[in-house]
């Protein structure tokens, strides 16, 4: 189960999705703090089906979790390279350039 939310940008779609387990956490490292708040990550619950639908139509994806950044990764929307991690959880953005 995924938090989700999804925020029309520019024309397109960008979705911000986080494994349900993280809302609510703060992840300090090196002075960075990053708090996943419900107000920011969870418009709705989602499951992994409806997860990957957002992520195949969307331009823009901001992913944090074991999870949905592995089922990005096994999507091959992205490489373990581009994955950044913050206290240990994995942080991966998503742009898709598209041509007009």
């Amino acid at each position: 189960m995924y938090a989700a939310r999804t925020t029309p940008y520019q024309g397109s779609l960008m979705v911000d999705i986080c494994d349900l387990s993280l809302v609510g956490s703060r992840l300090e490292q090196d002075g960075l703090v990053i708090n996943i708040t419900k107000e920011y990550f969870q418009q709705e619950v989602i499951e992994s089906d409806h997860a990957g639908e957002l992520l195949k139509k969307c331009a823009i994806a901001n992913l944090v979790g074991n999870s949905i950044v592995g089922q990005a990764l096994e999507m091959g929307m992205a490489k373990e390279t581009s994955v950044k991690r913050i206290s240990g959880v994995p942080f991966l953005m998503i742009f898709k350039f598209q041509q007009t």
